[in-house]
């Protein structure tokens, strides 16, 4: 049999790994800090390389740790629910996730099957009112958001590649980017830049449109867009889980959005195993 770390450091990685702190990590596991610095050592001795980047106050996983981390974290959290399954510990868990109404239906119901069938335990109160960050210490434990960035010390993992993208319906007879000075751009009122980062990138910064309309929903955006209304232009995460046949990317050209969906929550709130369980299969994705 392959010779195994010990469980005690694989524990102790994956905490430090989660909370991005050795103190915070050790009062979860009720260690000390030196204590728990030592069963990281022992892990990184054990792999042969550095799993971290120390900084004053922070440990951030490196490249290795981050691909160590994917693989071995939902192996302990099945191991454990293995455990609660035979002692017939096991008991439903519940996870109140906070998620803006496009992301939640173009991307995350239709994925949820999967999930039920890894962690059945695990149930999601979805809320898709505003101001999730602001409610992450009163009544949400995660969210899924649109922002450019999260501020410390809000944990965040970035969602996907988050690139513009022109979308609109396959029907319009469009034979490049400068056809779109005949067209009506339809544009979200919170990402107002992305037509004008996408017509930089593609080289054609002083195009103007026939006009531009402005939406505060996505899925409105989509629904117009498809009807030939004109020329969404939206993260590539929007077409990517829109499953309508009349849409399609309409042209190459790409650009980085200033805007990512991001998967956050408070820090301490990682150790939480439905918190744990939803943020490892989410950014692990279907395959994981």
């Amino acid at each position: 049999m392959r010779r195994l770390p010990p469980l005690t450091a694989v524990e102790a990685f994956v905490q430090v790994a989660r909370l991005g702190s050795v103190k915070a990590a050790a009062e979860e596991l009720a260690l000390s800090s030196p204590a728990l610095s030592r069963r990281v050592q022992a892990m990184e001795r054990f792999i042969g390389r550095p799993l971290f980047a120390r900084r004053h106050q922070a440990m951030l996983l490196n490249a290795d740790g981050e691909l160590l981390l994917a693989r071995i974290a939902p192996a302990l959290d099945s191991l454990g629910e293995a455990i609660e399954q035979v002692t017939g510990e096991a008991e439903i868990m519940r996870l109140k996730l906070g998620v803006l109404p496009l992301y939640a239906s173009r991307q995350l119901i239709h994925r949820l099957p999967d999930l039920r069938a890894r962690h059945p335990h695990l149930h999601i109160d979805i809320d898709t009112g505003g101001h999730a960050l602001t409610r992450l210490s009163d009544g949400l434990d995660a969210a899924i958001v649109l922002a450019r960035e999260i501020e410390p010390p809000l944990y965040g993992r970035r969602l996907g590649r988050n690139r513009i993208i022109a979308i609109g319906n396959r029907d319009l007879a469009l034979s490049g980017p400068r056809d779109l000075a005949n067209m009506t751009i339809l544009l979200h009122r919170d990402m107002q830049e992305n037509f004008m980062l996408w017509r930089q990138a593609a080289g054609i910064p002083g195009l103007e449109p026939r006009a531009i309309d402005l939406f505060d929903s996505g899925q409105l955006m989509l629904e117009s867009a498809a009807e030939g209304l004109g020329v969404a232009f939206m993260l590539d995460f929007h077409l990517e889980g829109a499953s309508d046949p009349r849409l399609v990317k309409l042209f190459a050209e790409e650009a980085d959005s200033e805007s990512s969906y991001w998967f956050v929550c408070r820090r301490p709130a990682l150790s939480r195993r439905p918190v744990r369980l939803f943020h490892d299969w989410l950014v692990g994705g279907p395959e994981a």
